[in-house]
């Protein structure tokens, strides 16, 4: 649903709990569990990273009875009009005098203190 490539997923509840992890076989064990075999209930807090693309969601895990036949889940809330990596930062201009308002170095060769 988030697009993302490698996430790490905890609960953020200060114990570090992962759920799901990039590292390869890592949370394998963890792929037929439910979400409450960990505890989780509504109004528990995961967070999900996804270092590769430089992106963090917080989720609010919300306990819904009202969802569509064969629904297991539903995204709501605000959403980034777009997921995925960022775009490239610009690059610096050449600033040879630590500035970038066109002054040129000194060239006096007057007394020196």
């Amino acid at each position: 649903k988030f697009a993302m490539v490698a996430p790490d997923v905890q609960i953020d509840d200060g114990k570090g709990t992962i759920l799901i992890s990039s590292e390869e076989g890592e949370t394998e064990a963890n792929n037929h569990r439910k979400l409450s075999d960990f505890g989780i209930r509504n109004g528990t807090r995961l967070q999900a990273d996804d270092f590769l693309q430089d992106y963090t969601l917080l989720i609010n895990v919300l306990h819904s009875e009202d969802l569509e036949k064969d629904v297991e889940f539903e995204v709501v809330g605000d959403t980034p009009e777009r997921i995925g990596p960022k775009p490239s930062e610009p690059t610096a201009k050449n600033i040879s005098n630590g500035s970038d308002d066109g002054a040129q170095p000194s060239t006096s060769t007057g007394n020196q203190l």
